[in-house]
């Protein structure tokens, strides 16, 4: 069995490679292109695509892709061969650096929210060289971003990488204010923490719900669920230890960094971790990390989830994007040093984000925002929809004191004029984990625990970057017009603990009383759906400051704001219509079948011995009687508010009567099904059960 050290990357373009087969100078020439953002030398592509395709042909690959993050919230390729025709008849293997930096697939079909319209076919892909290339199958796949004819953005991977220089930019003119001249770049990373369930591909395929949506729309509760709390961090089950193997070797073989396995809280739910990377590697590998995991379930008869919710009753899944700031030479800037400047230096930074965090809550909310995680999002397993900042005892304790211009009370060594004593390290164990915040500060890293399972990392990621971006220019922009560096410094960052102080929280966000201190006392958004944050992408705060910094255009913003109403519209359609086909044709039925076999016996029982005025029989066939009526009369008004969303005038409304109509119209129909359940026979009942479904790997 060949070594972990010997399959890691064995299938990526890295650094590795690209030292062994590229000549000393195109080698130097692109790792500058890659560590310093300089514009790549034409030059060399030539060269680096000859090595890049022999590497590839010898490893086995016929084809090669620029494998792209369309707004589809997955990812996209097309394969092109490497043959070319022979004078003789035969073929060669070519590949070119034009081949290689750029694509055209046809972007018609792709979502554009109005940027394209559909006869507008051309689309082009553009090589982004930090994300090394890697071969999948027999196919060596280009990591690009995807943009219009006319230049639009048409992906994710395009306004992410935009928001990191935003933020690099903004990052070094702070910097450069405490004397640092020789950081070249500062870069966010992120490890994302990946949930997911695992189901029997038999079960799977007998549930038209989880085919069709990737949740259960009907489930009546197990007998057992996660009450006794002996699932989370328990003994692996052997067909799960064999995938989990099995995964971990495929992630390898690509280069991605999966460090942490274990049970999650509800049966059948697992998590996997990787390692930090930085954010536009994170991203690309978190999307090739779902795609991964399903395809291995698949291999071991299982299916993964990735649904936010698949299960009512039990524990939903997220991915908690551990997000951090760190430069070239190695600094974590969230890191609070141990003398006094690099003390002042991370609270600024803090600050920064704190400031970011609190003037553009609702982007963060909304970057999260789907139909999925609509469920998710405020249950006792995720944190609520309200954006606030957990800093702990400690943290807290230094921005009092810095506030207050009173003394910090730790371990006193030496003052600074910033007007807090010198702080000891904050390791990552200084403070509780609060897992009900949004954004929790965990030593060195904040914790952004609302993602869902299914979403991309770019959308929260690309937010979060350009409002630090936002907060860092607007520090910079009064430090460097300063005469008194060190007076103006501790004023700006007592000012912004005092402006934004209301977004800190440490207490339990599950608690009512917190929603009334949130909205009422201290003025936080609690935007609960998708369809009340969404708009607000476009509020002019939103729109000024994401262009002012060129992570998105004011039409990109327009059109990303119909895809992501559009996605949730159709999400819930697609559930509706699903829940209408699953209660005609398979549920129904079945009860009506197991009601005749009742009504049947009864009648056979009192043919035997006509004084039994009543039965069980009887008794069940009167209850299940009724709930097939009101089954069918609930199914029939939910069709009904499915065809009025054809009325709707334009998205937004759409998007709001699914809010009001549809939804509460499935809640009324799955009430009843599931109750039916709970009264039919098991034999009877069309498709696996929850306790089938959560405890039958």
């Amino acid at each position: 069995m060949a070594q972990i050290n010997e399959i890691f990357g064995s299938l990526v373009f890295d650094e590795r490679t690209m030292k062994a087969v590229l000549p000393a100078k195109v080698f130097a020439s692109l790792k500058k292109t890659i560590d310093e953002d300089t514009p790549l030398d034409p030059s060399v592509a030539d060269v680096v695509a000859q090595a890049m395709k022999e590497w590839a042909v010898a490893k086995g690959a016929t084809h090669y892709t620029h494998w792209f993050q369309p707004m589809t919230g997955v990812t996209a390729e097309k394969h092109d061969s490497f043959i070319t025709p022979a004078p003789d008849g035969g073929v060669l293997m070519e590949f070119s650096g034009k081949e290689l930096i750029k694509g055209e697939p046809d972007a018609s079909s792709f979502p554009s929210g109005g940027l394209r319209a559909t006869f507008e076919a051309r689309g082009y892909t553009a090589w982004d060289p930090s994300s090394y290339a890697f071969i999948k199958g027999k196919t060596l796949c280009i990591p690009t971003a995807f943009c219009s004819y006319s230049g639009h953005a048409l992906d994710k991977k395009t306004p992410l990488l935009r928001s990191m220089e935003a933020l690099n930019k903004q990052a070094l003119r702070i910097l450069k204010l405490f004397g640092n001249d020789t950081v070249k770049n500062v870069r966010t990373s992120v490890g994302p923490e990946q949930e997911y369930f695992l189901v029997t591909k038999e079960m799977y395929d007998k549930r038209l719900d989880l085919k069709m949506t990737g949740r259960t729309l009907f489930g009546s509760k197990s007998p057992k669920g996660q009450e006794m709390d002996d699932h989370y961090f328990g003994v692996i089950k052997p067909r799960v230890a064999a995938y989990m193997e099995d995964l971990n070797d495929e992630l390898w073989k690509l280069g991605i960094f999966a460090k942490t396995e274990h049970n999650e809280v509800a049966p059948a739910q697992h998590e996997l971790a990787p390692i930090y990377e930085t954010t536009n590697i994170a991203t690309d590998h978190n999307q090739l990390t779902m795609e991964i995991m399903q395809k291995t379930a698949l291999k071991h008869g299982l299916v993964c989830l990735l649904h936010e919710k698949p299960f009512a009753g039990v524990n939903g899944s997220g991915k908690h994007n551990n997000w951090s700031m760190s430069t070239n030479n190695g600094q974590n800037l969230l890191s609070p040093g141990a003398t006094p400047y690099e003390n002042a230096q991370f609270l600024l930074f803090l600050c920064a984000v704190i400031k970011a965090v609190d003037d553009y809550q609702d982007l963060l909310r909304l970057s999260v925002a789907t139909a999925g995680n609509d469920h998710r999002l405020g249950a006792n397993e995720a944190p609520p929809a309200i954006i606030s900042m957990f800093l702990g005892d400690e943290l807290n304790a230094v921005l009092d004191a810095i506030e207050n211009d009173k003394p910090y009370t730790d371990v006193i060594k030496t003052k600074m004029k910033l007007g807090v004593d010198i702080l000891p390290p904050i390791s990552k164990d200084t403070t509780d984990r609060n897992r009900t915040s949004p954004f929790a500060f965990t030593g060195n890293k904040f914790e952004f625990r609302s993602l869902g399972s299914s979403n991309s990392i770019a959308c929260a990621n690309i937010m979060l970057n350009s409002a630090v971006a936002e907060s860092l220019q607007i520090f910079a922009d009064k430090l460097e017009a300063s005469s008194d560096f060190e007076n103006d410094l501790h004023a700006l960052i007592k000012e912004t603990i005092k402006e934004h102080k209301r977004i800190i929280f440490n207490g339990n966000g599950y608690d009512n009383a917190w929603v009334k201190e949130a909205t009422e006392v201290r003025g936080l958004s609690n935007y609960k759906t998708t369809p009340d944050c969404m708009p607000h992408l476009l509020d002019e705060k939103n729109v000024t400051m994401l262009t002012k910094h060129g992570v998105f255009s004011k039409a990109e913003l327009e059109s990303r704001c119909d895809i992501m109403l559009e996605n949730y519209c159709k999400s819930v359609t697609i559930e509706a219509n699903t829940m209408v086909a699953m209660a005609n044709t398979q549920l129904a039925p079945a009860i009506d079948k197991y009601v005749g076999d009742l009504a049947e016996r009864a009648a056979t029982k009192k043919s035997i011995d006509p004084s039994i005025a009543s039965s069980y029989e009887t008794t069940l066939v009167k209850k299940l009687s009724s709930l097939t009526d009101a089954i069918y009369t609930k199914t029939d008004e939910l069709k009904g508010e499915i065809i009025a969303l054809g009325e709707a005038d334009g998205i937004i409304p759409e998007s709001e009567a699914i809010r009001d109509k549809v939804l509460p119209k499935m809640g009324e129909l799955r009430a009843l099904c599931d109750e039916a359940e709970t009264l039919t026979a098991k034999e009877y009942w069309p498709f696996p059960n929850y306790a089938d479904l959560l405890f039958g790997v």
